[in-house]
């Protein structure tokens, strides 16, 4: 007698081999049998005919880190058939919380349901609130800097960085899955290449990874990925280089350069992959319009800047030179007064004030204390969809969990939050990308291989049941980024660890996930 029976669906294993049909038997959290098992008796049984049957979508780029706490059930992942996220990314992780370090301003402020300052003591929090989806856990570079040495502007002493590897190397082995970086943002900012190199190297020596959000993406995309390409040959370390991207419309010539570099690497030997997420835009606070000299030494140095007339005058014209701000479009903001800006560009904001665009931007982030998101549009959608194409990149979502209700309904997503991977699936399946074995591979044994995430990623007898059933007829995504907040479709059963989180696209109140290391 199994648990659950999966009948006569079209089974694609997560390999890239084509579908076959087949039954999938569940015992326990394992998938115990895969085949012809006509005579099999079983607790529950799902009638898969016409559906495909798949491993459960792993999202290798999440930010869910303390969304998770707050709403167990992941619902916008589960309803796009994710079982797993990785999480941490960009620099940015809930654990370790040391010193002056301050969680990200969209993970402030929220109503835990406990406390927690090591990886040791996050996990504990995670299987109390029992969460829906499995949770792998990166170690931000810049929650470790901060936690050392604050948000100055400086590099590090030779005694920080090693009180950086120190700290690194707890929360690897209390299970940490590697090392994030988000070199954009303050203080990683301010990193000397050889910190970065030293942290890269402790991750090495763990067998774990180290991800990627480079020093640019734009106009110096190819001396960023030199850098980051450098750290996997020097240490050894597995890279992932994150939703890579070429920005802006001057650098989409760069793409050839930019794939020629990693495939020229991986034929050297360095394990180098990436993710990507299908769209043209992206999303990540509004502060990073502005030059590195106005974004160091903590939130209220910089408020104080914004707030400094003469200062005020001088990003004015920096900004007003070097912007373009039709491509701006303003997601999340807090102040209730401000709420009717989001989803606008930051002319149409400017119109509305009655003042230049610069001025504009300048004053949601002086009255909304830095917390408003940006959605940037810069982005070539060819680039796009060869960037998807290639073998070597999986999905990544670059988004937390949200919901319709409760905490997680209050802000204003990026359209990806709620539809990364079914809009995938609809892509594969009306041919616009790869075909649907290929796509289905890059959301599950691809990245299940370069994150070592043993047993999962694929159907197999023996492996993990994080299993997916959905209507290849009816299966999308429902956003846009006017409407950003719209459960997909077509996901019809998902099964995390053998546990059943939803059928007939209902939520059954079970939740199976369980922290990764």
């Amino acid at each position: 007698m199994f648990d659950l029976l999966i009948n006569g669906g079209d089974v694609l294993d997560g390999t890239g081999a084509p579908a076959w049909r087949a039954d999938v038997a569940i015992a326990g959290e394992r998938i115990a049998a895969l085949g012809d098992l006509t005579n099999a008796e079983a607790r529950t049984t799902i009638n898969a005919a016409g559906r495909i049957v798949c491993p459960g979508f792993i999202d290798v780029h999440s930010h869910s880190d303390t969304f998770i706490l707050l709403e167990p059930t992941a619902p916008s992942k589960i309803f796009q058939g994710v079982t797993t996220e990785i999480v941490g990314n960009c620099g940015a992780s809930t654990a370790p919380r040391q010193g002056v370090y301050q969680l990200p301003s969209d993970w402030r402020e929220k109503n835990y349901p406990g406390t927690w300052s090591s990886v040791a003591e996050y996990r504990a929090l995670l299987a109390h609130v029992q969460p829906a989806v499995n949770i792998a856990l990166l170690i931000g570079h810049n929650s470790l800097r901060a936690g050392v040495i604050g948000y100055d502007a400086r590099t590090a002493t030779a005694d920080e960085v090693r009180a950086m590897c120190a700290l690194l190397d707890r929360a690897l082995a209390e299970g940490g899955a590697g090392l994030s970086t988000g070199l954009i943002y303050t203080p990683g900012l301010y990193s000397a290449p050889e910190e970065v190199r030293a942290l890269t190297a402790v991750a090495a020596r763990h067998g774990k990874m180290y991800t990627s959000h480079m020093r640019s993406e734009g106009d110096q995309l190819l001396a960023a990925l030199d850098e980051t390409l450098d750290l996997g040959r020097t240490t050894g370390a597995r890279v992932e280089v994150s939703h890579l991207k070429t920005s802006g419309r001057r650098n989409w010539k760069k793409l050839d350069a930019a794939l020629e570099k990693i495939r020229t690497a991986q034929a050297a030997g360095i394990c180098v992959a990436a993710d990507r997420y299908p769209y043209t835009a992206s999303c990540t606070d509004l502060d990073v319009i502005l030059p590195d000299w106005a974004a160091g030494d903590g939130r209220d140095a910089v408020l104080a800047r914004l707030r400094d007339p003469t200062t005020r005058q001088r990003l004015r014209n920096e900004l007003q030179r070097d912007t373009d701000w039709a491509t701006i479009m303003v997601g999340s903001i807090t102040r209730a007064d401000l709420a009717q800006f989001r989803g606008q560009r930051i002319p149409e904001i400017a119109d509305a004030l009655g003042v230049e665009p610069v001025e504009a931007a300048l004053h949601l982030l002086d009255v909304d204390e830095l917390r408003p998101s940006g959605i940037f549009f810069g982005m070539s959608e060819e680039n796009m969809w060869r960037i998807l194409a290639e073998p070597w990149v999986m999905i990544g979502s670059d988004a937390s969990i949200r919901a319709l209700t409760g905490p997680l309904a209050v802000d204003f997503p990026h359209p990806r939050a709620f539809g990364t991977f079914p809009r995938l699936l609809r892509a594969a399946l009306d041919g616009q990308t790869v075909p649907l074995p290929e796509m289905i591979r890059k959301m599950t044994s691809l990245p299940a291989d370069h994150f070592q995430l043993k047993g999962r990623g694929r159907l197999a007898a023996g492996a993990f049941a994080d299993v997916v059933v959905f209507d290849p007829q009816t299966v999308r995504d429902r956003t846009t980024f006017a409407a950003p907040r719209h459960y997909a479709e077509g996901i019809e059963s998902v099964i995390v660890n053998g546990r059943l989180t939803m059928q007939s696209g209902q939520f059954t109140g079970s939740r199976g996930g369980c922290f990764l290391d």
